[in-house]
């Protein structure tokens, strides 16, 4: 049975993606329980970062599971179900700690758009990453993908991908994948990136995320004075200045 594992742990909400014998394809109750994430996370200010990654260590996710498509017949369940996804993509987008994609073994269609939607990508050496709907199931990428893919894959690298249907390692993606790990390390590796990233500031971390979205969609011109006015108005803000003066470390509260 297909499924969105969330289990808290610590400062850590910890997703899995579950379909066995599917590669962890995405069904619709799985992209429901992902666009729920954002409402969680905003929900509680203790956590404060998000992983996510598929069951089993074999696949992260192989696209949306296609026997879904069997329910389709007109062209405006087509358009209807593009915009579910994107709505999905863009509640990812809007998560205010940062989201780490684990990604082992394939990473295709939906699977490498959540990851691109992600802040770090961490891989093994057998991740795969691509879009091959060329060559498969003949249907096509939505705006926000190709604009997130060209974000963080550029437009060049992103068309020659999806034109000639490749899938493409992890050792190919410099730019767009932060590490890649050997399976032997990456347990150790990725808790040790978690509790890094939960030792840091959440306010400046939202507000960086914040901003980025801005800067990609308004440019350098992007008005951000409310994101600046949060973090300098911030207890945090007060508690950092006064710890680094006295050479100790902040207890960050995330407000």
């Amino acid at each position: 049975m297909s499924s969105l594992q969330v289990e808290r742990d610590g400062a850590i909400l910890r997703l899995t993606l579950s379909n066995p014998g599917r590669r962890n394809a995405i069904t619709w109750p799985m992209y429901d329980a992902l666009e729920q994430i954002e409402r969680t996370v905003a929900d509680d200010h203790g956590i404060r970062v998000v992983m996510v990654r598929g069951a089993g260590g074999k696949a992260f996710a192989a696209g949306t599971d296609i026997r879904q498509f069997t329910e389709f017949t007109t062209a405006e369940q087509g358009v209807k179900y593009e915009h579910r996804v994107g709505r999905v993509l863009e509640s990812v987008l809007r998560i205010r700690v940062p989201v780490v994609a684990v990604v082992e073994g394939p990473a295709v269609g939906a699977g490498l758009a959540l990851a691109a939607c992600s802040d770090l990508v961490i891989a093994t050496p057998d991740a795969l990453f691509g879009a091959p709907v060329a060559r498969t199931l003949g249907n096509t990428l939505p705006p926000l993908v190709l604009a997130r893919l060209f974000q963080r894959l550029g437009a060049a690298r992103t068309m020659a991908m999806v034109l000639t249907a490749r899938l493409l390692p992890a050792t190919e993606l410099d730019g767009f994948v932060t590490d890649v790990i050997e399976h032997d390390q990456l347990g150790e590796y990725v808790d040790a990136l978690l509790d890094r990233i939960c030792a840091n500031a959440p306010m400046t971390l939202w507000s960086l995320k914040e901003i980025e979205r801005r800067v990609l969609r308004d440019g350098a011109t992007a008005d951000a004075d409310d994101v600046l006015s949060a973090v300098y108005g911030s207890r945090d803000f007060q508690a950092g200045v006064a710890a680094f003066l006295n050479h100790e470390r902040a207890g960050w509260e995330g407000r």
